[in-house]
């Protein structure tokens, strides 16, 4: 076994609400699906991510409801940590921005940019509400892309073409928040000098081959148009400036998008300091042979393989003007942006404010996670946009889990139980019997090959492939005639589907953990094998502003490998109960009714 270390950057939940599972679609299942998978491989993953709880946004939504920035972002930061341990994410640490660790992790890093000569100050033009006098962010300014002419194109972005904005780019702009025109004025902020790393940049992305090629190409297009980015912003709610003349403000901060990428690592050195070795997180970050994978929704490529690789190269020292690691030292880049689609929901794209939406909260109040986690794995938006519908989710729920998979665990330990009472030992062994063991087994390999390669949909379609075969194993050689007339050959087709079984519970644990661990107890007994993540209360000595604050994390090496292991003969097994909940149809009426009144 491979005792490499991975980094799995998850994309940060914007804390401004609860998350729908459009989102979880995008940067939730499958990073947990990967990172669950590698450590069934037997390597050192590190999972980190967190809720990203500063910027204008939440401050808005605070003054609309009367209370403070930080009591929204205390709110909703609990009701996502616990959606996303209901989910079954296996964060080694989901924390926050607001802790007093990411605080000095932030300013660290933007110190060591400007120490390297990559941040310098410049007057530039910045929107203003002319009602209210506050500074309006890119993000809630909108208007008409000049590159493609799409009319809602954001203020730092446009969602049809890719193209980094600015405000004063925009046709006609108009603010998101009451829709009059905004004001510009001359503000003076610090600028990363991106085009400073257009080589470096260039360079480092051309190598890199084993990523999806959509998201090479577009990333690659991003440094045809490179210009200074404004590190800071006119805001009131984010982490202070740390120089002279800027830490006292109160309205200028560092801008939330360079704040949460710096949570990648701020949360590896917050878990190492709650590992109590406060190094622990160097090998991910430092080690050359160590592999970082970061996982979000397409609209987040642009930060992820540009701007962040750029900030990692500057504190490292290079680029045009060179320089000399931070204190932290040299920093390592992105192995591989794992950008997902966007998932649509009956034909529309979510939207909280139209009420085409399903929360996480939700979904998980009705519905089993696991299936949930298998509709977005099987048919979610990996590598192009894809449609949420109540229909197929009923469909894939009842037709695959429950008439497939959950059949055929049912029948398989139903039949061992009632016949036998305990996993019998194999007889002789026919062709068939060897051709179906060597489907399960040999899946470990083709599976595995899909899941490093972050080819998910596929790696579970080929893992039902297996499922479907075993049921027709079970159909073509009819264990249930057999008991009187050959009940060694009926113990040994049990034999064989009980050892299918247990190895389709091991390709599906990455998918499906919760129901997996149920499997395993029906064939091996009670024990740890899919560890699920704890939410944890901890101390306020790393809380910026709260008494004290929940992370999610978790110890997940049940010693559970990647691999066929022969099942325990003689082991008494029980009458199962059903793996998995079949749904009735009425449940798409329902939704859709719930969907229209909202």
């Amino acid at each position: 076994m491979s005792s490499e270390h991975i980094l799995t950057a998850v994309a940060w939940p914007y804390a401004n609400g609860p998350r729908h599972i459009g989102h979880v679609a995008g940067f939730g299942v499958p990073s947990d699906v990967f990172s669950r998978y590698q450590r069934l491989a037997g390597r050192n993953v590190l999972m980190v991510s967190g809720t990203d709880e500063h910027g204008t946004p939440i401050q808005v939504q605070a003054d609309a409801e009367g209370v403070s920035a930080r009591e929204l972002a205390d709110r909703n930061a609990l009701v996502i940590a616990k959606d996303m341990q209901r989910l079954g994410l296996s964060y080694d640490l989901f924390t926050r921005t607001t802790t007093k660790n990411h605080y000095a992790i932030a300013q660290e890093i933007f110190l060591g940019l400007l120490a390297n000569g990559y941040v310098f100050p410049q007057t530039q033009l910045g929107a203003i509400s002319p009602s209210t006098g506050r500074t309006l962010p890119d993000r809630y300014i909108e208007g008409t892309c000049p590159i493609c002419g799409y009319p809602e194109a954001r203020g730092d972005q446009c969602d049809n073409c890719g193209n980094q904005l600015d405000p004063i780019d925009l046709i006609n702009p108009r603010s998101r928040i009451n829709g009059e025109t905004p004001k510009f004025v001359e503000v003076e902020q610090m600028m990363l000098d991106l085009p400073a790393f257009a080589d470096v940049l260039a360079d480092w992305l051309k190598k890199q081959d084993h990523w999806r090629p959509n998201v090479q190409r577009f990333s690659l297009n991003l440094l045809n148009d490179l210009k200074p980015r404004s590190y800071t912003r006119d805001l009131e709610w984010g982490i202070p400036i740390p120089l002279d003349g800027w830490r006292d403000r109160p309205d200028k901060r560092i801008y939330v998008w360079f704040d949460a990428v710096v949570g990648y690592l701020s949360a590896s050195i917050e878990w190492a300091q709650r590992s109590g070795d406060p190094d622990a997180w160097r090998p991910w970050w430092q080690d050359p042979d160590s592999r970082s994978y970061y996982f979000m929704g397409k609209d987040n490529i642009v930060f992820h393989a540009e701007i962040w690789p750029a900030m990692l190269f500057g504190y490292s020292g290079i680029g045009a003007k060179g320089g000399t690691p931070g204190r932290l030292g040299a920093l390592n880049r992105p192995y591989e942006v794992v950008s997902s689609e966007f998932l649509t929901m009956e034909g529309r794209k979510f939207s909280s404010s139209r009420n085409v939406v399903i929360y996480v909260g939700d979904m998980l109040e009705r519905y089993d996670a696991d299936s949930l986690r298998y509709y977005l794995a099987v048919a979610g938006p990996e590598t192009q946009d894809t449609d949420f519908t109540w229909s197929e989710f009923l469909r894939r729920n009842n037709d695959e889990l429950v008439a497939g998979w959950g059949n055929l665990v049912n029948r398989t330990v139903s039949m061992t139980a009632k016949n036998l009472g305990a996993i019998p030992p194999p007889d002789d062994l026919t062709d068939a019997d060897h051709d179906m063991l060597a489907r399960s087994r040999d899946a470990f390999a083709s599976v595995g090959a899909l899941l490093e390669r972050s080819r998910q949909k596929a790696a579970i379609t080929e893992v039902m492939g297996v499922v479907a075969a075993a049921n027709k194993y079970l159909s073509d050689t009819e264990p249930w005639k057999l008991k009187n007339s050959d009940p060694a050959r009926m113990a040994t087709v049990l034999h064989v589907a009980l050892q299918v079984v247990d190895d389709i519970k091991t390709l599906l644990t990455p998918f499906l953990p919760a129901s997996s661990a149920r499997v395993h107890d029906l064939v091996r007994g009670p024990g740890a094998w899919a560890a699920m993540p704890e939410l944890v209360e901890v101390p306020d000595e790393t809380a910026a502003g709260s008494p004290s604050y929940s992370v999610l994390t978790g110890e997940y090496d049940t010693g559970a490998r990647w691999e066929s292991v022969p099942i325990p003969v003689g082991r008494p097994v029980q009458p199962p109960k059903p793996v998995f909940t079949k749904l009735d149809p009425s449940i798409v009426d329902e939704e859709l009714a719930r969907l229209a009144g909202g």
